[in-house]
């Protein structure tokens, strides 16, 4: 009888506290605002746009110098009826967003540039979406193929201090994601039905 009790208000206990963490979670998502592509003269262009805040735990991390990265994927696919869609492209950027405390300023880092901001909602901005991203060669999607890509921006926890990956515990507001798969035009702009 007292197994049983126990049993029951650990499975309680258990279910409370999971429905008290899942809350948070679902709320700190990304919202994708804008996102577009664009045919230039050889190249497949793709513009996207986010919207979202800094979960408080991963903001109280970067104020004591932990470096917070976000990777935007795009994979481009032609559509195959007779055998697995075959991957035309692939690309992957990262941002790399650090508090310098001895210039008080936030600093944005990806592939060689660096660029330093004096708030964070500077920062942000400008690591929250990208314009005239060249994801694809021109000649590669020349054939008149049906496409499609898979994009995904997220806060890439992979790439924090091993110590803090091993105690992460995503239900604690570092799960900041989005994931799309979107059909391509002819004109391989993308289709509006989504």
């Amino acid at each position: 009888m007292r197994r049983r009790q126990f049993v029951s208000a650990a499975t309680t206990l258990l279910s409370a506290a999971l429905l008290g963490l899942a809350a948070p979670v679902l709320a700190q998502g990304i919202e994708l605002v804008h996102l577009k592509t664009e045919k230039a003269e050889d190249a497949l262009e793709l513009s996207f746009n986010t919207r979202f805040e800094l979960p408080r735990g991963v903001e109280e991390a970067l104020m004591k110098g932990v470096p917070i990265y976000f990777t935007a994927e795009v994979s481009v696919f032609r559509n195959r009826w007779y055998w697995r869609d075959s991957r035309v492209a692939r690309v992957n950027r990262t941002w790399r967003l650090t508090w310098q405390a001895l210039t008080r300023q936030y600093r944005i880092s990806t592939g060689g540039l660096n660029q330093s901001f004096s708030t964070l909602s500077e920062a942000m901005s400008s690591l929250r979406g990208v314009s005239a991203w060249r994801i694809a060669e021109a000649r590669d999607l020349e054939d008149d193929g049906r496409f499609y890509l898979e994009f995904s921006y997220k806060l890439d926890t992979s790439q924090l201090p091993k110590p803090m990956q091993i105690g992460l515990g995503l239900p604690q507001g570092w799960t900041l994601g989005i994931e799309r798969t979107l059909s391509l035009n002819a004109d391989l702009t993308l289709r509006q039905s989504q």
